[in-house]
């Protein structure tokens, strides 16, 4: 039983102790794994609770997830498919979405255009006549495809008029939608990060982890290794890799190679923040319990050390993986990495190389946005999370 609580929510002071002791009995039988278990939850609520004091971080939380989320049902939220061409609206400016015609409410809608050809400046102008009133369609028919490869549909969450357009963010040299193909991009480019650091992970914990225990010549070796790689300039050295898989690969094994090459050049990190908190680590009292009792190395590594830091290793893996989208839309974009017809951010923006092309139609520029924001919202989730694992802080 508790003590009621004062006006400012604080329990009375001069109420007997008895009433600040859990009514729940205490249970001597509890073994260590209830024990590990109950410390762990409660370890984890305290996390829980540092982190959502930091608002921004919550924030990138959930914008993320939802970003994420949104990858999974794509091929309905795109208004068009990725490889839609329409040959009639080639580098049609974005259209805005309207509600009001005339001072009447109409619904969301766009104005119905008409392409006129430029001979002075040899480019096509897009005129919205102002008369044509193109209701936007929702849970609608639209281009056929196959979710995820595998189930034919053509249900769409937006859909143009029957005989219209509708591009929001405009379209490319090839009449393609720029907003439906952002948003196919984002399962390439998002994913890859993920699957980038997973490996990363993997190989700092196992190389990093065998450093900090075992020491000696084989940590003095990893250093070694660690400061070779770092000290060599990670664009120069992801194009060299990229340059070596073969253009006859097909897409999936593009994406599979490039993603090796991202995991496989960013573990130096992650494994000196392992080899760091297991050098002091060590040395603790269950550490050498463990080990009087026989544990193998793999079992005291992965079952009693790795665990007393893994909330360090997540924060740490959420700022990596930044870095990893970054490195994919650079490599695509100098048409070293991904290449068509796979679809991410970076294979877009190498149609804005040119000035001239992003002075002249400056929409073509716009995947570089969900870049920027979504290597933001890991940055803030990132210190969010490191905020919250930090016991002194």
């Amino acid at each position: 039983m508790t003590a009621p609580p004062r006006a400012d929510g604080l329990p009375d002071p001069g109420a007997p102790l008895a009433h600040y002791v859990s009514d729940a009995p205490f249970d001597p039988n509890l073994d260590d794994a209830g024990a590990a278990a109950v410390a762990e939850a409660s370890q984890l609520r305290l996390m829980w609770w540092q982190f959502r004091r930091h608002r921004i971080a919550v924030v990138s939380l959930v914008f993320l997830l939802l970003l994420y989320t949104s990858t999974i049902f794509v091929e309905f939220l795109a208004p068009y498919h990725q490889d839609t061409r329409h040959l009639d609206d080639i580098y049609e400016p974005p259209q805005q979405v309207h509600l009001f015609h005339e001072g009447a409410f109409v619904g969301p809608f766009v104005y119905g255009r008409h392409m006129t050809l430029d001979m002075d400046n040899l480019r096509r102008v897009y005129d919205e006549t102002g008369s044509r009133v193109d209701r936007l369609r929702f849970f609608c028919r639209g281009d056929p495809y196959l979710f995820w490869g595998q189930i034919p549909a053509s249900l769409h969450l937006v859909c143009p008029a029957e005989g219209g357009t509708f591009f929001a963010l405009g379209t490319d040299r090839l009449g393609r939608d720029v907003l439906s193909r952002m948003m196919y991009g984002a399962r390439i480019s998002l994913t890859i990060g993920l699957l980038g650091v997973t490996m990363s992970l993997v190989l700092g914990i196992v190389i990093g982890g065998l450093a900090g225990y075992h020491g000696g010549w084989f940590d003095a070796a990893v250093q070694r290794v660690t400061e070779v790689l770092q000290s060599i300039p990670s664009i120069p050295l992801w194009m060299a890799l990229a340059a070596i898989i073969p253009v006859t690969w097909s897409p999936l094994l593009v994406y599979v190679g490039i993603t090796l090459i991202l995991g496989l050049l960013d573990w130096t990190g992650l494994a000196r923040a392992v080899r760091s908190k297991l050098l002091s680590l060590r040395e603790e009292d269950y550490v050498l319990a463990a080990r009087l009792m026989g544990a193998g190395t793999g079992r005291i590594i992965g079952r009693h050390m790795v665990p007393g830091f893994m909330s360090h290793l997540i924060a740490s893996a959420t700022l990596t993986i930044p870095g990893m989208i970054l490195g994919e839309t650079a490599l695509s974009f100098l048409g070293i990495g991904l290449r068509p017809p796979i679809t991410s951010w970076g294979t877009m923006l190498t149609e804005a190389r040119s000035v001239n092309i992003v002075a002249i139609y400056p929409w073509l520029i716009f995947p570089v946005l969900p870049v920027i924001l979504v290597v933001l919202a890991f940055n803030f989730l990132g210190d969010g999370l490191r905020d919250a694992a930090d016991p002194y802080h």
